[in-house]
């Protein structure tokens, strides 16, 4: 696997290369997504509901996520390799400094945080410690106890403007990637438009400019569950490498998401 780094998710952007994402918690699975070409993994907090059985991210701490970006980054050594910061790390800018280097010394990339316009003073303050950030709205998991569940976001047209114009503010803050979850497609593809960094949608079209999933959903791991936005890639298939080599050729194609896997407005 060719090392990538965010000049280079940018680069394809611009070239209108799909850009392909997986959720990563461990060196065996990191090691196999690499061979695959996936170009970022993720080091979900979902490690809290896939691997610890909880039911949110919530609980989950720094100290995890730098476990699991540890053991990431020993099967894939040249991977772009995103963490998330967990639950209550980022409640200023001096903390989440604090909280994110742990997650880089840890092997990680670039971290990444839920949250719009109130983060703005956050972002800058992590760029000006070389600490990449990606930012993620949209339906925001650490978020649903005040959301009320998992519930698609930016249906009606005032919230889908903010989201546009919280998207612009973080880029301008120093984001250099952004993830949306959850939101119509056509939103999904507005978003993408409206700025100049790499948009990595879930259960948001396929005008992004790239796809990410959480490798159990991927994998059909859940079997009482399957939100409308995946896809069992394993189904049909006779290994995990043709499953994930699947999900990498059809995020490239744009053949997924395709409308059944998306949401209007």
């Amino acid at each position: 696997m060719s090392r990538i780094r965010t000049a280079g998710l940018l680069k394809m952007k611009q070239e209108g290369k799909k850009i392909t994402a997986l959720t990563a918690y461990d060196s065996s699975f990191a090691k196999l997504f690499a061979t695959c070409g996936i170009d970022v993994m993720l080091v979900g907090d979902s490690l809290g509901m896939v691997l610890q059985g909880l039911d949110s991210t919530v609980p989950v701490t720094t100290a995890e996520v730098a476990y699991h970006t540890r053991c990431v980054r020993a099967g894939a050594p040249d991977a772009f390799v995103i963490a998330d910061m967990a639950f209550m790390t980022y409640p200023d800018p001096s903390t989440a400094c604090f909280e994110a280097a742990e997650l880089m010394r840890a092997g990680a990339n670039m971290v990444k945080l839920e949250g719009g316009e109130w983060l703005v003073e956050t972002v800058q303050a992590l760029t000006r410690q070389g600490i990449p950030v990606c930012a993620h709205l949209g339906l925001l998991p650490q978020s649903v106890n005040v959301v009320g569940g998992y519930k698609v976001q930016g249906r009606d047209e005032d919230s889908a403007a903010a989201l546009v114009n919280q998207a612009r503010a973080l880029q301008a803050a120093g984001a250099q990637l952004l993830v949306v979850e959850c939101i119509p497609s056509s939103l999904g593809e507005a978003v993408a438009k409206a700025i100049d960094i790499p948009v990595i949608g879930i259960g948001a079209g396929n005008k992004t400019d790239g796809q990410i999933l959480v490798m159990h959903d991927m994998l059909g791991m859940n079997a009482d569950y399957l939100p409308k936005f995946t896809k069992n890639f394993l189904a049909g298939r006779d290994s995990l490498t043709a499953a994930v080599e699947a999900y990498v050729d059809e995020v490239r194609s744009g053949a997924f998401p395709g409308p059944e896997h998306s949401f209007n407005s």
